[in-house]
């Protein structure tokens, strides 16, 4: 019998601010190698008993913010009214570690299509090797 070894993440929720300090540090850590994946969720904060027991009405919907890059997760809370605010500040962090990306070799749309009709033009040879004598 084989033993299966796994890490466990710790889940830490923080506020927005704290979170978005982390967040750098987490880039920052992994410029040269790794990768850091952030997802956003809309969240009650509450089971689905207590949801369906309060009603729709009741319920205030926040938005869940997590990140991790696959040795430590963090979390954050965002309300409706902090949303803007937060985004901008997001979007910051992001312009700011956008560096370390590649960039993608693009073809032209307009020169593989051309690429491809002059395959098609062009005459297929065979090869059959039968010598003919007279």
């Amino acid at each position: 019998m084989g033993f299966c070894c796994f890490r466990v993440t710790e889940l830490v929720l923080l506020q927005p601010d704290p979170f978005l300090n982390e967040l750098t540090a987490m880039y920052g850590r992994s410029t040269e190698n790794g990768s850091v994946w952030v997802t956003f969720k809309r969240s009650s904060m509450k089971s689905k008993a207590k949801r369906n027991k309060l009603g729709a009405d009741a319920l205030e919907f926040r938005c869940l913010v997590r990140a991790t890059d696959g040795k430590k997760t963090i979390s954050t809370l965002i309300s409706a009214k902090d949303q803007q605010k937060f985004q901008s500040s997001y979007a910051t962090v992001l312009k700011a570690h956008m560096h370390a990306l590649k960039k993608r070799e693009r073809k032209d749309k307009k020169k593989a299509a051309e690429v491809n009709k002059k395959e098609e033009k062009a005459p297929k040879k065979s090869r059959s090797s039968t010598k003919v004598t007279a």
